[in-house]
């Protein structure tokens, strides 16, 4: 009974000790736990300048064939993180941050479009030495990116894990559209950490807990880059890729959550009948982000997929 009683105590020292780390410097307990994170999932931050002087910064890791992750609209590599667990075992999972987000260049007149970012990052896949097809996944914007590069590379992409992608407008209207219609307000950007902690639920319907000191320290990224998000949105928004991917023979997996509320689930058949070697999940319950809010059962769903090729 004693020995009880004294790991209680120490227990919940630990986690008053923890729960003051989080509340007095909660950018370097954020670092500490994303840092453990990406070890978890076997990958390690790297850098690398292009010719031309752009940088991008991206996570690394396991082994086998190359598989390039790209995160979608105001996001970073770390949307890819919880997933990659269940994924470097089985490939080579590279994972940047976009030109324009996290930690890779900010150039404020850069060309910003999906065919422009797809061009740099080929670029990217070549300087690291990636020969032949690589297969591409992308979560949102990232999928338009992914679905720009085949289209334009159809020789150099394997495969399309396309997450809830971008880039097909013709879908029933979603409720980010119709609130920016009605509104003009976007509810994809934040300009203080409560309009940030609005979007964390926005896009998720089942999102995993981030304590909201974590939430207000990733809030604070969101604030800085709000001016150029905005302008790289509205690139976004003109770029329909239908007529550039009709009738593309690039295997693709399609999945989507039922609960997406910033493009509408119907989207996925739209794109369904683009791709003609595709098919299509739909995650119930999940909203926008499905390797954030269901990782394990999204990774399942790309290593079948990935069998059948």
């Amino acid at each position: 009974m004693r020995i009880f009683k004294v790991l209680v105590a120490a227990a919940l020292v630990l986690v008053i000790g923890l729960v003051a780390f989080v509340q007095l410097a909660p950018e370097t307990a954020f670092h500490f736990a994303l840092e453990a994170e990406r070890n978890r999932s076997g990958l390690a931050r790297k850098e690398i300048d292009l010719p031309g002087g752009l940088h991008y910064v991206w996570l690394e890791g396991g082994n086998g064939e190359p598989l390039m992750l790209l995160h979608g609209f105001g996001a970073d590599k770390d949307n890819f993180t919880r997933v990659a667990r269940y994924l470097t075992s089985h490939y080579r999972v590279i994972v940047p941050d976009h030109i324009g987000f996290g930690e890779s260049s900010h150039p404020i007149d850069a060309d910003y479009s999906p065919p422009a970012q797809a061009e740099r990052l080929r670029l990217f896949a070549q300087t690291l030495g990636l020969a032949g097809k690589i297969h591409l996944g992308g979560s949102s914007m990232g999928g338009h990116i992914a679905l720009s590069y085949a289209a334009a590379h159809p020789g150099e992409v394997a495969s399309l894990w396309l997450l809830d992608s971008g880039g097909v407008w013709s879908g029933p209207k979603s409720e980010l559209v119709e609130t920016i219609e009605k509104t003009g307000r976007n509810p994809l950007t934040a300009k203080n950490a409560d309009e940030f902690a609005r979007l964390f639920e926005f896009v998720m319907s089942d999102p995993p807990y981030i304590p909201r000191p974590f939430l207000n320290v990733m809030a604070a990224a969101r604030i800085a880059n709000a001016p150029l998000e905005a302008k790289i949105f509205e690139q976004l928004r003109v770029d329909s890729l239908e007529a550039r991917i009709r009738g593309l023979q690039t295997p693709s997996l399609i999945v989507w959550g039922d609960k997406d509320r910033a493009i509408n689930v119907g989207t996925a058949e739209v794109l369904h009948g683009l791709l003609p070697k595709s098919e299509v999940v739909i995650m119930q319950g999940i909203g926008h982000l499905p390797m954030m809010e269901a990782p394990e059962r999204s990774a399942e769903d790309y290593l079948k997929f990935r069998a059948t090729l």
